[in-house]
């Protein structure tokens, strides 16, 4: 049930992101271009050193500060957007469940 959350916390992440570069852009092409822009970057950057069949086998503390990144980003920009609940909601999330899953794997 917990890597279940962790993808689905992982996604919020990419969504989150995506929202955050769409209220951001000014005009219609800019507003796509920032939100697409947002995602892909996230994506390729967790797929190249975060996920568990990443492409470059980073350190635990690589992957680390990979998550602690993608998943600051996103709440961080949940703030910027003014969506504070689902910013705290996010973020204590995020917590609970890394807590949870370093304790389960040991």
């Amino acid at each position: 049930m917990n890597e279940g959350l962790a993808f689905g916390l992982e996604l919020s992440a990419l969504a989150a992101l995506g929202y955050w570069g769409y209220h951001i852009g000014d005009g219609s092409w800019t507003k796509i271009l920032l939100a697409v822009g947002c995602v892909a970057v996230t994506a390729v950057l967790w797929g190249t050193f975060a996920a568990p069949r990443s492409i470059v086998k980073t350190p635990v503390a690589g992957v680390v500060a990979v998550k602690i990144l993608v998943f600051g980003a996103a709440a961080a920009a949940l703030y910027d957007v003014n969506e504070t609940v689902l910013a705290t909601v996010f973020s204590i999330l995020v917590v609970l469940n890394t807590t949870a899953l370093t304790i389960l794997r040991k």
